[in-house]
């Protein structure tokens, strides 16, 4: 679930910095970073630039360059939002959870229930085993917003690691009709039944993924279950 999460934050982001960016190669994208990185040189004060540029650090995962460069644009600007956001993610990805949820509050100080600062904090704190605030802030999230297919996955993946089958099929169910498109969630519903025992359910859902696209070889595993 974490996993499916990440590829949502990393696909928003990428759209942030240019249409395509996350279908680059890894090449373009550094020839990109280079690009970004010898602007910021030039005008080492231009917020925008070094956003940008931290970006294309994400984008290659190298963390502790994004975060020098938030770190930067926070002691400028310290209600800066896309700041604080990113940075607490290049925290999560050094198991800085502590620093992260600093981030996470502070970002949610400067702009009350935003829903990307509330996914990320419920996320970490299941992360960080802190499961009650994580429940309980999961299911505050989908009440505000009914109509979102991530929120609905997020809180089924948080039950799946408890081992609440029943619930976490229900959510993924629920985001799989708000999002029909995302195979994602059909790959996901299918883990949770195959883990209930549904192998002919679980199987419909593989069937509908491979038809959406899903190359049938990179499911093996769960076809394998099926059996």
């Amino acid at each position: 679930m974490r996993r499916l999460i990440g590829r949502l934050f990393l696909l928003v982001m990428a759209l942030a910095v240019s249409p395509g960016a996350m279908s680059q190669s890894y090449e373009a994208l550094r020839d990109s970073l280079e690009a970004a990185t010898a602007m910021v040189k030039k005008f080492p004060d231009n917020t925008d630039l070094r956003l940008r540029k931290a970006s294309w650090n994400m984008l290659l995962e190298q963390w502790d360059y994004a975060q020098a460069e938030y770190d930067f644009i926070l002691s400028r600007n310290p209600r800066q939002v896309a700041a604080l956001y990113y940075r607490a993610y290049t925290y999560e990805k050094q198991h800085k959870y502590k620093h992260a949820r600093g981030d996470y509050e502070a970002m949610l100080k400067v702009v009350p229930g935003n829903f990307n600062g509330q996914l990320g904090l419920a996320l970490l704190n299941q992360k960080d085993m802190h499961y009650t605030e994580a429940m309980d802030m999961i299911n505050r999230l989908v009440e505000q917003y009914p109509d979102s297919a991530v929120a609905y996955a997020a809180r089924a993946g948080m039950e799946a690691e408890r081992g609440l089958l029943e619930l976490a099929e229900y959510d993924f169910t629920e985001a799989i009709r708000l999002d029909p498109v995302s195979t994602d969630y059909l790959i996901s519903r299918a883990d949770i039944r195959l883990r209930k025992g549904d192998k002919r359910k679980a199987k419909e859902d593989l069937d509908n993924a491979v038809k959406a696209g899903v190359p049938r070889p990179s499911l093996s595993e769960f076809y394998a279950r099926c059996r």
